[in-house]
């Protein structure tokens, strides 16, 4: 399975690109504000083709180029935040929005195919958003009212870790679940709540879901920074651990 991420956004925002091999349909994963020429290289330089964009949730950095990357393909999203398509930098609520809207440079357009994610990825083991790539998702309220981390497998890695600066996931042995988990969970840190749709209690019931549910050797590819893996979290990061110790 090809894994390939690029982060030429406003924000720094992660976008990811996956498919099953060389010449396959993608699934693109949050194209952020300005993605949309890098993703282009990436799918031409391994003769893809985008089947797919999935949203991990509905904030602006992370789907400002969703229309341009997609063109005919279907945009997917979680149903609780597919308002948030009308106008992704107004839902930011200001003094975001406008500073969002200067920095994006090109405005919104929202996508021809809009589709809520589908009810079988949220079942069982999950289904095919592009053939050959088997999507499982988990709802992560908490950042946003949708927000939704979305789990591969089969994947190979290194040390669990996609290596700072790689477009291209390393072609190693080893396989683990990979978690594509948006802003819910950072190295270290966790997305914030005080945003419009945040809420402090869900995110606390999303961690403690998330740590105790997936395995611990799960890769968790964030939307913003270093990758990193579930085990490390559960014992170092303050917010999963005040999580688990919340009442």
């Amino acid at each position: 399975m090809l894994l390939l991420r690029t982060t030429t956004t406003v924000l720094e925002a992660h976008c990811y690109v996956v498919a099953p091999h060389d010449g396959a349909e993608a699934l693109v994963v949050d194209p952020g504000a300005g993605s949309a020429p890098e993703v282009r290289r990436l799918l031409a330089d391994h003769g893809l083709r985008v089947g797919a964009v999935a949203l991990t949730h509905g904030h602006a950095d992370h789907l400002w180029d969703a229309a341009a990357v997609a063109g005919d393909a279907p945009v997917y999203v979680a149903p609780p935040d597919l308002y948030r398509l009308d106008d992704p930098a107004g839902a930011l609520g200001e003094p975001l929005a406008t500073m969002f809207r200067e920095l994006a440079v090109e405005p919104w357009r929202r996508p021809a195919d809009v589709r809520v994610l589908p009810g079988e990825l949220f079942a069982g083991g999950g289904a095919e958003i592009v053939p050959g790539v088997v999507v499982r998702a988990v709802p992560a309220p908490g950042h946003t009212e949708g927000s939704t981390v979305l789990l591969l497998s089969g994947a190979p890695v290194t040390q669990g870790v996609l290596p700072a600066g790689a477009d291209v996931h390393p072609d190693v042995t080893g396989h683990h679940l990979l978690a594509l988990c948006g802003d819910v969970v950072f190295a270290g840190s966790v997305g914030r709540t005080d945003l419009p749709g945040g809420d402090e209690r869900e995110m606390i019931s999303t961690l403690r879901t998330l740590g105790s549910s997936l395995a611990p050797t799960t890769v968790l590819l964030p939307g913003h920074g270093p990758s990193t893996v579930l085990a490390r979290e559960l014992a170092t990061n303050p917010h999963v651990r005040a999580a688990f110790s919340a009442r």
